[in-house]
């Protein structure tokens, strides 16, 4: 039982400490310069980086744009959906 019990909690510690990450996905809607402005914008990025998120967003359909814990990666994707962005969070292991 002890065992069991100790190997439950590993799970839950090795749960929480994997990080999440925020999804920004491609759409039809939104310009390749607005992705940008926005990613400059809130995040901060660089113009380069910005670019270059903005592309892997247009050809690959989507780009991690923020890795860190549930909470501030629930913040970021509420962000997008403000700016109109498509935008999903996962754990980055998935």
């Amino acid at each position: 039982m002890t065992q069991t019990l100790e190997s439950v909690e590993t799970a839950q510690a090795a749960s929480l400490a994997t990080p999440w990450i925020t999804i920004v996905w491609d759409d039809p809607v939104n310009l390749m310069t607005y992705v940008t402005h926005v990613f400059r914008t809130y995040f901060g990025f660089s113009k380069p980086e910005a670019e270059r998120l903005m592309m892997q967003v247009h050809t690959e359909g989507r780009a991690v744009v923020a890795t860190g814990n549930r909470e501030q990666m629930e913040l970021h994707v509420e962000a997008m959906h403000g700016y109109g962005l498509q935008a999903s969070l996962a754990k980055a292991d998935s």
